[in-house]
């Protein structure tokens, strides 16, 4: 099954209130086989995940189901994850957006 995780900026705490990645398309595909497969029906069935930042930032991303040809078409367009590639890590670990710990403390 492959997923495509879509990265957004539905609040920004800029000056102007404009995300300048607006309008681009962020997005990661993520292949689940075998067991990782029930994971991805859980993560599908939920279908939106958000990360507010406190500063008024807010990170959404919403997760579809795509085929194969699909896929191939949005790893073309996509222009990465804007290095927030931890956050759908965070989804397939947790079902949640969790902020990644150091492990060097």
């Amino acid at each position: 099954m492959l997923l495509c995780f879509k990265l957004s900026m539905p609040n920004s705490g800029s000056w102007n209130g404009k995300w300048t990645g607006q309008g681009r398309p962020y997005l990661k595909i993520v292949s689940f086989q075998g067991k990782r497969s029930e994971k991805a029906k859980v993560i599908l069935e939920k279908g939106y995940f958000s990360y507010n930042f406190g500063d008024g930032w807010r990170a959404a991303i919403e997760v579809t189901k795509v085929e194969a040809k699909e896929a191939n078409k949005l790893r073309r367009q996509s222009v990465g994850f804007c290095g927030y590639d931890w956050m759908v890590d965070s989804i397939i670990n947790n079902l949640d957006i969790q902020v990644p710990t150091s492990s060097n403390t």
